[in-house]
């Protein structure tokens, strides 16, 4: 007891560990996975207080209070509506016991240590999370630029000298074509799934 309270305190109860596909059923975030909806692990580091799991659709983090306390916090954070920003690698130097790993997620800063012999494992996930923050911006700009032209041709058109009634019948029509133009955008460039990007760099 009185060990783990002391690496509690001293912080070395936050190393974590990359956990093994085999043994994510073990694990308490195994528990809150959405298989119904084709969720999947795909990258899991456990500490002795928390968990951090990469699904393809979230990440989903199990808070505890300390490593001496059972208590937890089931936080889940879907990529679609938290964008990932600043994503950081920090390698160990000589006496370091881990490796870190940094980024952002929404308004949710993370920083979580791993066992630095663990380091390749981690640059895979670090990839992984680099590259989901190129696709999030580059989407993010797509979308902005559709919205841009759409907002500058309805402009266009309540400026132009237009019969009134056929001006009510065109804003009616370009009304409808906006609605399921931005739906399209919507469905296009709003990625919820990023399965794809994780088995490219975590199962290569």
């Amino acid at each position: 007891m009185f060990k783990k309270m002391a690496a509690d305190a001293l912080g070395l109860s936050d190393i974590g560990k990359i956990i093994d596909p085999a043994d994510y059923d073990k694990t308490d975030a195994d528990d809150y996975i959405f298989n119904e909806d084709q969720e999947k692990i795909y990258f899991l580091i456990k500490t002795k207080a928390d968990e951090y799991c990469f699904t393809n659709l979230a990440l989903i983090h199990v808070d505890g209070e300390s490593a001496v306390s059972s208590k937890r916090t089931l936080k889940r954070y879907p990529y679609y509506q938290h964008k990932i920003s600043g994503v950081i690698l920090e390698t160990a130097g000589r006496v370091d016991l881990d490796v870190e790993i940094k980024f952002i997620l929404g308004n949710h800063a993370f920083d979580i240590d791993v066992r630095k012999d663990q380091i390749d494992q981690l640059k895979d996930l670090y990839k992984s999370l680099l590259k989901i923050e190129e696709i999030m911006e580059e989407n993010q700009k797509l979308t902005q630029f559709g919205k841009k032209s759409y907002e500058n041709a309805v402009s266009i058109l309540h400026n132009s000298r237009t019969d009134q009634d056929e001006l009510a019948e065109t804003c009616e029509n370009l009304t409808n074509y906006g609605f399921d133009w931005n739906r399209s955008i919507h469905e296009k460039y709003l990625k919820k799934d990023f399965g794809d990007v994780f088995e490219k760099y975590i199962y290569n």
